[in-house]
């Protein structure tokens, strides 16, 4: 009876997991957002002081749950020296976050740089992607369709797979919760296709 119970327990309760990850260059506001998320998904979750959010030296981690799906969320460091780890995460991965900064334009073909070389990994063919037009409240900053046609060309290298692009103020949480659901939706659509040709055998 008790292994009936917990069956039924494991069945109702158990969290299907999948892991996202957080990338763009330094001072993107990917630790931002990442706080905003535990903070708008996690009741509990006191969230820490975003005027204290320091630049990423390696990577920090969250967890949410959104309905029968528990995200984990690896938030990895953007500095040019350690955008070379990103590759170690991504045959773990079940989707990206790409963070961009759209007041910092003189840095866009850097970010674009390591977007690129992210997205033509054939670890990640295939995973969704949610790229992050970040810090929009401030005035003049490059909008949606700026970042679009600043990263046309890289359109043919994302390939076939579920791609938004999305505005977002990290620091007041604008656009957080759009973009949880958004991945959450097409994660587990993804997990759900059958295999890849290539990938039977």
């Amino acid at each position: 009876m008790y292994t009936l119970l917990s069956g039924l327990y494991k069945y109702m309760f158990q969290k299907d997991e999948y892991c996202v990850l957080i990338l763009g260059l330094d001072n993107a506001g990917k630790t931002t957002f990442l706080e905003q998320t535990k903070t708008k998904f996690s009741k509990s979750y006191k969230g820490m002081n975003l005027s204290k959010v320091t630049t990423t030296v390696g990577l920090n981690i969250g967890t949410i749950d959104v309905g029968k799906a528990r995200l984990m969320f690896w938030d990895l460091g953007g500095q040019e020296e350690l955008q070379s780890l990103w590759d170690k995460y991504y045959a773990e991965s079940h989707g990206v976050i790409y963070v961009i900064d759209s007041t910092d334009e003189e840095r866009l073909s850097e970010s674009k740089e390591a977007f690129e070389k992210m997205i033509c990994s054939e670890a990640l063919e295939g995973v969704p992607l949610l790229i992050l037009a970040n810090k929009q409240d401030v005035p003049n900053c490059l909008s949606v369709p700026d970042i679009k046609t600043a990263f046309s060309d890289s359109a043919p290298k994302i390939g076939k797979r579920d791609c938004l692009v999305q505005p977002c103020t990290a620091l007041t949480g604008d656009g957080v919760n759009e973009g949880i659901q958004w991945m959450v939706k097409c994660v587990m659509r993804n997990i759900h296709r059958p295999p890849r040709q290539k990938d039977i055998t």
